[in-house]
């Protein structure tokens, strides 16, 4: 099995803070290696065309963001940039 996981929150998703399931946008399985490829690289494609910066880290997580998308960050007192984070799960990153 392989999916993809959209998620919308104030940090990078490799972080996985406590409660980062709550900021899941989107979760899309796939039964093959191809059709989840496919999606994996559409999907990418859009995110590079749509956000200026990117970042990633051990082919499993990406973030993008633009600097112009900020939200009010109460407990420190500022602006919190707002990453829109992609995990890649495959059957071998499920079995580590």
């Amino acid at each position: 099995m392989y999916k993809i996981i959209y998620m919308k929150a104030d940090y990078e998703p490799w972080w996985q803070f406590d409660g980062w399931e709550e900021y899941i946008v989107s979760t899309k399985q796939f039964d093959t290696e191809q059709q989840f490829q496919m999606a994996l690289n559409h999907l990418l494609a859009q995110f590079r065309n749509k956000y200026e910066f990117e970042a990633h880290k051990n082919e499993r997580f990406y973030a993008f963001w633009s600097e112009d998308e900020c939200e009010f960050c109460e407990a420190c007192d500022d602006d919190a940039q707002i990453y829109h984070g992609i995990i890649v799960l495959t059957p071998e990153a499920i079995t580590r």
